[in-house]
């Protein structure tokens, strides 16, 4: 949750659109975005089953964009200007979160 903490910080610093207000914010918004990604997530991939895979999976990214959008709108410190804004944000959030993780990991590793 951390790591998606500062993740989201950094998509905020990065893109315009998105703005968190504060850093306890990003942990309350990187909470509720796991919360959301882990429920209401794989709901809507099986309702769009037949987009996703007519895309072979791309339209995964919409639904990213999706629950960006929605934890965005819950009033949690974390707003986005819009729709594009929050596909780009998800993507970027997906990235550094990786990143981030990866970084993480490659430390833990190295320190046992």
């Amino acid at each position: 949750m951390l790591v998606n903490a500062i993740a989201l910080v950094i998509v905020a610093y990065l893109l315009p659109g998105v703005h968190v207000a504060s850093f306890t914010a990003a942990l309350i918004a990187a909470l509720i975005l796991g919360i959301v990604n882990a429920v209401v997530r794989p709901i809507l991939i099986i309702l769009t089953l037949p987009v996703v895979l007519l895309t072979l999976g791309l339209f995964t990214l919409v639904i990213n964009a999706i629950t960006f959008y929605l934890v965005a709108h819950l009033g949690l410190g974390l707003t986005v200007n819009g729709f594009g804004s929050a596909f780009i944000g998800a993507l970027v959030l997906s990235i550094v979160s990786f990143v981030l993780s990866s970084l993480v990991k490659a430390t833990e590793t190295s320190a046992a």
